[in-house]
């Protein structure tokens, strides 16, 4: 039996809770530690409710604020680099010292509470440490555990990847393609999810309705789909509904009144994420934006295929032939569960694992 640490800010999507169902369901231990509580209301296992970090809306605009003022760049802008890599200003860096000297005192009273050297493999989402000089990796190195740094986007794209723990990771796991051409040494999971907790759809509504759903409008490129749906409402009579930084739970039980979900139209980010992986468990027609590059990596894709120039006539097109929004609802509902359901996807992370050494 492996014991199996997750470390993460936050459980960023719910993701942390199907790992640990995974690794349990196969005889292993599991814990997952977050930094603080999702604004979404997913579960928590060790929580340290850390001060001055958080996923809330006035964080998050004072941090586009000071990269605006403090660097003169957009939080949301790409670096270069392969990888790119984390090199802050200054400023920056005094902050982030003064506030771990704020949350040293939390985190080592749950090191010692849960036992966190305990672990056999430790897995740092979004390639972070509690602390930015990878402090608690560097022991845990030290002492023969696996460290493995696992990116979702952001973090790599937008942050850069941190030097201390690129130098200790045995490990790099992504679920973005595009990281597969930012780094060197990167190895690509499908997203885990319970696709089997969800009912297939089984009748068209009416009026016909489609959804989208957003945290961040620029990705998403969320106001181009706005508007071309309240076009849509008009001529087509359609029914529209926009979902922005909802609950969890609520945000499920409005999806499920979907015909078509929309995931994101905006060329800042390919593919899909976990939006998606909801709509097609339920077997809801699914609409996203997939450049060639992620067409051929999985070319038996289910996903209706949009861009921002052509996202209008698409729609028309399935809006004006609803048999084929119930023909993708269904061929959704297959793929994801054979690519994403975390019973197969904790297969390949194994596979991963033996390959750095380890028994399983």
């Amino acid at each position: 039996m492996l014991k199996i640490l997750y470390i993460s800010p936050e459980n960023t999507v719910g993701v942390l809770s199907y790992w640990k169902k995974a690794h349990e369901m196969n005889g292993h231990y599991c814990r997952f530690v977050t930094f603080y509580k999702t604004s979404a209301g997913y579960e928590n296992d060790i929580l340290l409710n850390l001060p001055f970090i958080a996923s809330k809306p006035w964080y998050l605009r004072s941090r586009k604020v000071l990269s605006r003022v403090a660097d003169g760049r957009e939080l949301h802008d790409n670096l270069s680099g392969y990888p790119p890599v984390w090199k802050p200003p200054g400023w920056q860096k005094k902050m982030m010292e003064l506030r771990e000297l704020v949350w040293r005192p939390k985190i080592n009273r749950a090191i010692r509470e849960y036992n966190l050297e305990d672990f056999d493999v430790y897995h740092f989402e979004w390639g972070l440490d509690f602390f930015r000089n990878a402090a608690f990796a560097k022991r845990m190195k030290a002492r023969g555990k696996k460290i493995i740094c696992h990116y979702h986007g952001q973090d790599m794209r937008n942050r850069g990847v941190i030097p201390e723990m690129e130098a200790l990771s045995d490990l790099n796991l992504t679920n973005e393609l595009d990281l597969l051409y930012r780094h060197p040494n990167l190895k690509y999971l499908f997203l885990p999810y319970d696709v089997r907790a969800f009912e297939i759809k089984q009748s068209l509504n009416r009026p016909l309705t489609i959804c989208h759903a957003t945290t961040h409008r620029i990705i998403k490129g969320s106001d181009r789909i706005i508007a071309v749906c309240k076009e849509l409402e008009k001529s087509h009579g359609i029914h529209f509904i926009f979902i922005e930084n909802q609950p969890h739970a609520k945000v499920l039980e409005l999806k499920r009144q979907a015909d078509i979900y929309i995931d994101h139209v905006g060329e800042l980010t390919w593919g899909y994420g976990m939006n998606s992986l909801e709509s097609l468990s339920m077997g809801v027609a699914s609409a996203t934006y997939l450049n060639g590059t992620y067409e051929k990596f999985i070319p038996d894709h289910p996903f209706i295929n949009i861009r921002p120039d052509n996202i209008k006539d698409v729609l028309v097109h399935y809006i004006e032939h609803p048999e084929l929004i119930m023909q993708k609802g269904i061929e959704g509902r297959k793929w994801v569960d054979k690519y994403h359901d975390y019973r197969n996807v904790i297969q390949r992370l194994y596979e991963y694992y033996r390959q750095i050494g380890l028994e399983i």
